[in-house]
């Protein structure tokens, strides 16, 4: 039977494997794969009255058709500052405006830019594992310190470390299967 302590130290581990898995799938929303996604700018800035503020902050971003971004600032005195943020993040989009909406059209992409693209969200999976394995790690370190220090039997410790490990595979799991349907959105032309 788990202790408090080893349930405590099960579900902080937990927590911490899925906020990586979170960040994970955030940051690869964020990936331009040849169709119009407004999250492509859910991290770009622009500078709001002295404030750093993601464009969705600061203008309404639609994707009227599934080659076209389209942005509608909410201050048409934004529109320059909007354009140049987004020339500035290097997102591969060029923006035009017709003095009240900012187009950017999402040109289709290359061999080498999907393949570019896959390494590149391989990479950030791999953050994501490191991330769990530490979790991991750090829970079992804490359950063998309450085995020593505080009384937890052996069993106790042993089988809240296997509940620690299955918690582990199944969130390497899902950042394996978050990673395979990204690759898979990449290379769908």
């Amino acid at each position: 039977m788990l202790t408090d302590k080893a349930k405590e130290v099960i579900s902080s581990a937990d927590s911490k494997m899925k906020g990586a898995i979170a960040f994970l799938d955030e940051s690869l929303k964020a990936y331009r794969v040849g169709k119009a996604n407004p999250a492509i700018f859910n991290k770009v800035t622009v500078d709001y009255y002295g404030t750093p503020t993601p464009i969705p902050q600061v203008a309404s971003v639609t994707t009227p058709d599934a080659k076209t971004i389209a942005i509608q600032p909410w201050e048409r005195s934004l529109i320059g500052a909007i354009e140049k943020a987004i020339l500035d993040a290097n997102v591969g989009l060029t923006p035009s405006n017709n003095g009240e909406t900012i187009r950017c059209i999402v040109p289709a992409l290359t061999e080498e830019r999907r393949k570019e693209l896959i390494k590149k969200a391989k990479g950030e999976g791999e953050n994501a594992k490191v991330i769990i394995r530490n979790s991991r790690r750090d829970a079992v370190d804490l359950l063998k310190k309450a085995q020593k220090n505080e009384g937890m039997s052996e069993d106790t410790e042993k089988e809240a470390e296997n509940e620690v490990q299955k918690i582990t595979d199944k969130n390497i799991k899902a950042v394996d299967d978050l990673v395979a349907a990204k690759e898979k959105d990449i290379m769908t032309v």
